[in-house]
């Protein structure tokens, strides 16, 4: 199947076939004709299968067969996601297709840890589509910079991050403001019952795709597990890093603290490496994401936040130093390799604390993983459920164990072990 037989103009197709993209995705194929003859979607899409374009193609030849006459421009299109990084990319995404179009479309891009002058200043002259996080598209409404009255597409992209990351209220006012006959265009990985709930509240006769392409069995990425003990991690991470000539790593850790601390301790055995999390400003953490690209990082070391929105060409290379906290977590992480048919490589940390809750992991992603031991780092640590090997030196707890369920007793489990105490 070709992108012409999808429907898209001639200026479009010309375009993909100029950046190499000649044959459509799975989820392209379905959505962008979806989108096209203005169907409100429900679509699932894994992260890397090329969703951002199945949106975005068909949105921007709508726009462009509606051309706005001269004068200030009439917000058409609203793109919501949850993270700066995200709305960069998306942002980007489409700006490179609307300057294909014969008939101009302009997009501009906002979000907050910025100062929100210089995109107030961008929207002086309005625009056809804005892709925005909800907390700072509500500053810009708020400060007359924007209306939404005359909306016609709304995108919400990786939905689900959206209500994980807290954006329901802020989703509520938005949508408060926005007409009642519109087109809907949802995205998300995954459909707990929050998704479901909104689905209902914002889609009408929706088409609901589901593509079959699970990215934790994709054949592109390869997964290992090494067992270590916690301690150790930072050690071995230098060491793989030299001994098998990784030139690029996203390393995920649980904690801002641990994103500060792994990256520091890596920098004394002199590697290249930096930080990445929330606390940092804007302009440092666009500045860390530009390094690594460019091969002037070797190793950024992260939490969550990078496991959505983060596009690294040939991305060589991801390390769970924490485990993710559910597999759907994991999958969008080591998502970050694997990209656009490149081959990639997802190394776990796994530990006699963790080994119980990476199995949870495994079961859940479908895809086992031969646990493997380098020399000179073997756990000290019987990786049967905790217990020491006997004869092996104690080993201390470190902190950063991914927040991992399961890892500190409930309530119920310290009742347990109070009344089996008084009955021994």
């Amino acid at each position: 199947m070709s992108f012409t037989s999808l429907g898209l103009v001639p200026s479009l197709t010309r375009a993909l076939a100029d950046l190499g993209y000649l044959t459509p995705t799975a989820i392209q194929q379905e959505a962008i004709p979806a989108v096209l003859g203005g169907r409100d979607v429900l679509a699932t899409a894994r992260t890397g299968s090329g969703k951002t374009a199945a949106f975005a193609l068909p949105v921007l030849q709508r726009l462009s067969e509606r051309a706005q006459g001269p004068g200030r421009r009439s917000l058409q299109s609203l793109v919501l996601v949850p993270t700066r990084e995200l709305a960069a990319q998306v942002g980007e995404v489409m700006r490179g297709i609307a300057r294909t179009l014969p008939t101009p479309v302009r997009v501009a891009v906002a979000f907050g840890g910025v100062s929100i002058n210089p995109q107030l200043m961008s929207l002086r002259g309005g625009a056809d589509v804005m892709v925005a996080t909800p907390g700072r598209l509500l500053d810009l409404v708020s400060h007359r910079a924007l209306d939404l009255g005359d909306l016609s597409i709304l995108v919400l992209d990786e939905a689900d991050r959206l209500l994980d990351l807290g954006f329901d209220e802020e989703l509520q006012r938005i949508l408060a403001q926005l007409p009642v006959r519109r087109q809907t265009v949802m995205f998300s990985a995954t459909f707990p019952p929050a998704i479901e709930k909104l689905a209902g509240l914002v889609l009408r006769d929706a088409v609901r795709i589901e593509v079959a392409d699970d990215l934790a069995t994709a054949s592109d990425i390869a997964q290992r597990a090494i067992e270590v003990d916690p301690p150790r991690r930072t050690q071995l991470l230098a060491r793989l890093v030299r001994d098998e000539g990784w030139t690029r790593v996203l390393v995920f850790v649980a904690t801002k603290h641990a994103a500060e601390i792994v990256a520091d301790k890596l920098r004394k055995t002199g590697l290249t490496a930096e930080p990445f999390h929330g606390l940092l400003s804007q302009g440092k953490r666009s500045q860390v994401l530009a390094d690594l690209k460019a091969s002037r990082v070797q190793v950024v070391v992260a939490t969550d936040l990078a496991a959505r929105g983060i596009d690294v060409i040939a991305l060589p290379v991801v390390v769970n130093y924490d485990l993710a906290r559910s597999a759907v977590d994991h999958v969008h992480r080591i998502g970050r390799t694997g990209r656009a048919g490149e081959g990639g490589l997802a190394v776990s940390f796994v530990s006699a604390s963790t080994e119980a809750h990476f199995r949870l992991i495994e079961k859940r992603q479908g895809v086992p993983v031969a646990r493997e031991r380098i020399t000179g780092f073997e756990p000290r640590e019987a990786m049967d459920g905790g217990v020491p090997v006997a004869g092996a030196p104690s080993v201390d707890a470190t902190p950063g164990t991914g927040g991992i369920k399961g890892r500190r007793p409930s309530k119920k489990d310290k009742l347990r072990a109070a009344r089996k105490a008084q009955d021994d």
